[in-house]
């Protein structure tokens, strides 16, 4: 059966390149024009089949609207992918380096490649996404223009690899949450990681003691967010993902911070993500 999966970006963006690692290459992917979409298309079954969304990156940061995003749906996270971002210069069939004029592409990714760039007297155009950047150059079959983009969209649009992993630094991850309906979602065998998000009783050092319960339950905390409670006086929730050896490990640790804790709620329970 053949997956339905809601992504941010057209087809060829790097959204798509972490649907196909999770799903396999059969996957039909959903394009949305922003993450908000994304979940919307994600939460209804006669849409979709879920959803896959950034919410970080090892350079950049944490992505904070889609923890809110996340936060205000009633999606469950069933996985986690951890995607390589590589930038690659794409041109249409036979154009050479001493062609180019102008680089499109998104400006992260122009950013991402300055060093490389800087070789060069290009004129750079920032665009609205990468693969978006790939389709218009093989649109206007243009022998002037190339896009920074990954392979699939060269794949997708026709287009040749001129100059493989331009991006400047080498070990650039970005994380990708897997989303699913409640009704749909099962059992995952093996689960080593979950998502939790917890506001704490606000009393002096709350917090210590709930960070303590985890800790003495030997779990690895691998994330922590504060996030602010909207309409409170400068009172804050905490997004955490923990991971774990046992279900029955991480479920007693639950338990114990309850009464340390005014709301808990788990986001997903699910596989670690390895590095791709």
């Amino acid at each position: 059966m053949k997956n339905k999966i809601a992504i941010q970006g057209y087809e060829g963006s790097f959204h798509q390149v972490a649907a196909q690692l999770f799903f396999g290459k059969t996957v039909e992917v959903i394009t949305c024009d922003t993450f908000r979409e994304v979940m919307k298309i994600a939460s209804n079954k006669k849409e979709s089949d879920g959803g896959l969304m950034a919410i970080e990156n090892s350079i950049a940061g944490s992505i904070l609207p889609n923890y809110n995003l996340l936060q205000k749906s009633n999606l469950k996270v069933a996985g986690e992918i951890y995607l390589h971002i590589k930038q690659n210069l794409l041109v249409n069939p036979g154009v050479k380096l001493e062609d180019i004029r102008e680089v499109h592409s998104h400006t992260m990714a122009l950013q991402q490649c300055y060093d490389y760039l800087d070789n060069y007297k290009w004129k750079l155009v920032e665009t609205d996404d990468t693969a978006l950047s790939a389709k218009h150059v093989h649109q206007h079959k243009s022998k002037h223009i190339a896009a920074i983009a990954s392979k699939l969209a060269a794949e997708l649009y026709d287009l040749e690899v001129i100059a493989p992993n331009i991006h400047t630094i080498k070990n650039n991850y970005t994380r990708f949450l897997v989303l699913q309906r409640e009704d749909v979602l099962q059992e995952i065998e093996g689960a080593d990681k979950a998502s939790v998000n917890f506001q704490t009783n606000h009393t002096k050092g709350s917090l210590a003691k709930v960070l303590t319960k985890i800790a003495d339950g030997g779990i690895n905390l691998s994330k922590l967010q504060s996030f602010p409670i909207p309409g409170s006086d400068f009172k804050y929730s905490f997004h955490a993902d923990m991971e774990f050896d046992s279900l029955d490990q991480f479920y007693k640790v639950m338990e114990k911070i309850k009464s340390l804790t005014d709301a808990v709620r788990i986001y997903g329970v699910y596989k670690r993500g390895i590095r791709k």
